[in-house]
């Protein structure tokens, strides 16, 4: 039982790490486990795993969020792009020309992670038979997450936010699967048993700590539209897509221990997720399984086909993932350039 809780979600790992705990799987991310993870680099060369921010370009993605605005930073009457030092008074002689710039982005337009401060749910952890919104491992919305300061307005997490995933080092075994080789490009809402499939075919074992990356194809997609992606290939979306409500795959998912999950997709799983029987639920089985259960990391919209197609053509499946987000206090997601290195 945690400090903030008396029950805690079925299936869930709540307090497994410490009552106070905000990494959840990314705790596996251990020394070994990254020694283990650099003994796949043979040849030295890096992929670069994200997208240019700008993509996938307008709001056909999410309505909210817009692509990111870029303009030079204010800076007397000349702004601080090719700014001459010599139009300072105090500094007249001065040589120099700099340039500045500012950027206003939605942290999760584009290549980006979710911190598990991005999706919490309506539960009732203190037993009292009335559901509080509350985050994993307990941590309450209003007051942990997203809490406004009440002398400036602003929003910050004070748990579970960017900033605390950062210093982890994001770092660990990356492990290839490569949805669109077996499945094709076409809508696949894929289950427990076409990954068991794929993973034997390929010969794949995950394991704790890893960082499991599944190629759809849509991130080829996402480049070739330049910016002007077709609605009808987002919603829904033309590409293989997780089964959230798959409960064998999210057993899976659990027993092996991966750190995190990522795609080249919109958001992993299939947007929306298939019909339930039940009388309320999770509109994103898979969020909240990994989000808000388990402190599972996801990561949504990377740039894998470049890496996909060099280790399919070497039968190669492992290789070193750097990935770090921006150690920004108080975010609750991160764009992230994300590094293969095989």
């Amino acid at each position: 039982m945690g400090s903030r809780w008396r029950q805690r979600p079925d299936g869930s790992n709540w307090g497994d790490f410490g009552p106070d705990d905000e990494l959840g799987r990314l705790n596996f991310l251990t020394p070994e486990v990254r020694k283990r993870a650099v003994c796949y680099v043979q040849e030295g060369r890096t992929f670069c795993l994200s997208l240019p921010l700008t993509l996938p370009g307008g709001t056909v993605v999410h309505r909210l969020r817009h692509p990111p605005r870029l303009a030079a930073l204010p800076r007397d009457q000349e702004g601080a792009l090719n700014y001459n030092y010599a139009l300072a008074k105090e500094n007249p002689s001065a040589t120099d020309i700099v340039s500045d710039d500012v950027v206003t982005l939605a942290t999760q337009y584009s290549t980006h992670w979710d911190t598990f401060a991005h999706v919490g749910q309506s539960f009732d952890a203190d037993g009292d038979g009335i559901p509080e919104s509350v985050y994993y491992n307990g941590w309450r919305a209003g007051t942990d997450i997203v809490a406004p300061d009440p002398a400036t307005g602003a929003a910050g997490t004070r748990r579970l936010g960017v900033d605390t995933m950062a210093q982890t080092g994001l770092q660990g075994r990356g492990v290839m699967v490569d949805l669109c080789r077996h499945l094709g490009r076409g809508r696949r809402l894929v289950g427990y048993d076409d990954l068991m499939r794929i993973l034997e075919t390929d010969g794949i074992e995950v394991e704790r700590g890893d960082l499991v990356c599944l190629y759809s194809g849509f991130g080829d997609l996402v480049v070739s539209s330049s910016g002007a992606l077709d609605g009808a290939n987002v919603h829904p979306a033309r590409c293989s897509e997780l089964d959230g409500r798959d409960q064998q795959l999210l057993q899976w998912i659990d027993a092996t221990g991966l750190a995190a999950l990522i795609s080249d997709n919109i958001g992993i799983e299939a947007l929306p997720a298939r019909a339930s029987d039940a009388e309320r639920n999770a509109s994103l089985p898979l969020h909240e399984f990994c989000l808000f259960k388990l402190g599972i990391a996801l990561g949504e919209l990377w740039y894998l086909s470049e890496l996909a197609d060099w280790m399919r053509q070497r039968r190669r499946w492992y290789f070193l993932l750097t990935a770090p987000p921006l150690r920004l206090p108080g975010a609750v997601g991160s764009p992230v350039t994300p590094l293969a290195t095989v």
